[in-house]
């Protein structure tokens, strides 16, 4: 069964793994190519690609198939360590009639019975930078850990975009969703506004999305250590109530703030949450 590694765990596994990256001293390199066709029913496919170590590049093209190039590199302490990366490491792919799904797959995955990741350093490590060729018409789930950033261009979808310590940049997208990371930025460029809500977070890096003149949406900004900037004309939203609750001692009811600011553009339309600790909120016209 797949496993989905969460955020303090990946931030644990990238710092180990930078940790050891010194020791290694041997390294190999290939390049994989496939190519892989969605089935005959109709309707939009979906991409799935799973990465930890490495970057993701999704270009958006006429193809009515995908075209996959993945870099492949192993580092390690000594040769023996490269043969065993390789029996440890592998590339699964799944196809479905509209289901492409790539996961790299490995003992870095693995938890122990409290349901922790293990401490992982077998000495080596292995990286896949990927770089696919679709249909623009395609939904996206991407994801990746460290040591690469996350790219895609020109597609015409639904995007589900994860990183930790590697920046996001999305240009071109015709779609709705959302773009989540730890340490790096996420810039956005809508060809048309987005209909549906979208969510994009970070905590150390600016968040800058780019719409069109024509834009209506209520915007949710969130940041600590840094300002909120537009260029569209707004109107101020009242702000939401996180919770209610009844205080026992004095029977009188509390109400907390998330310390969400809001913003209507336009007529207002689908939610656009933007949340960082440390950096700014950018909202611009294309």
């Amino acid at each position: 069964m797949k496993k989905f590694i969460g955020i303090f765990a990946a931030l644990l596994l990238a710092a180990a793994w930078i940790q050891a990256a010194d020791q290694y001293r041997y390294d190999e390199s290939e390049t994989i190519e496939k190519t892989f066709r969605f089935g005959t029913a109709g309707g939009v496919g979906d991409l799935q690609v799973d990465n930890i170590f490495g970057s993701i590049t999704v270009i958006g093209t006429n193809r009515s198939d995908v075209k996959m190039t993945a870099r492949k590199t192993i580092k390690a302490r000594t040769r023996d360590r490269i043969q065993k990366a390789k029996n440890e490491v592998r590339l699964d792919i799944t196809e479905e009639d509209r289901l492409i799904d790539i996961f790299v797959d490995g003992p870095f995955r693995e938890k122990n019975r409290r349901g922790e990741q293990e401490n992982w350093n077998p000495g080596y490590a292995v990286h896949y930078d990927f770089t696919l060729e679709v249909p623009k018409k395609i939904n996206l789930f991407i994801k990746t850990v460290t040591e690469g950033d996350v790219s895609v261009q020109n597609v015409e979808g639904d995007f589900e975009v994860r990183n930790v310590n590697g920046k996001i940049l999305i240009d071109g997208i015709t779609g709705s969703g959302s773009a989540h990371t730890v340490n790096g930025g996420v810039m956005v460029n809508f060809d048309s506004n987005p209909k549906n809500d979208c969510s994009f977070k970070t905590i150390n890096g600016d968040l800058e999305l780019h719409f069109r003149n024509n834009l209506e949406a209520d915007f949710w900004l969130k940041t600590f250590h840094g300002e909120a900037y537009t260029d569209f004309d707004y109107n101020k939203l009242p702000v939401k109530i996180e919770k209610t609750e009844k205080n026992n001692d004095k029977g009188k009811y509390v109400y907390r703030s998330n310390h969400i600011s809001g913003v209507r553009i336009g007529k207002g339309g689908p939610e656009i949450k933007m949340d960082t600790l440390n950096g700014d909120l950018l909202i611009k016209k294309r």
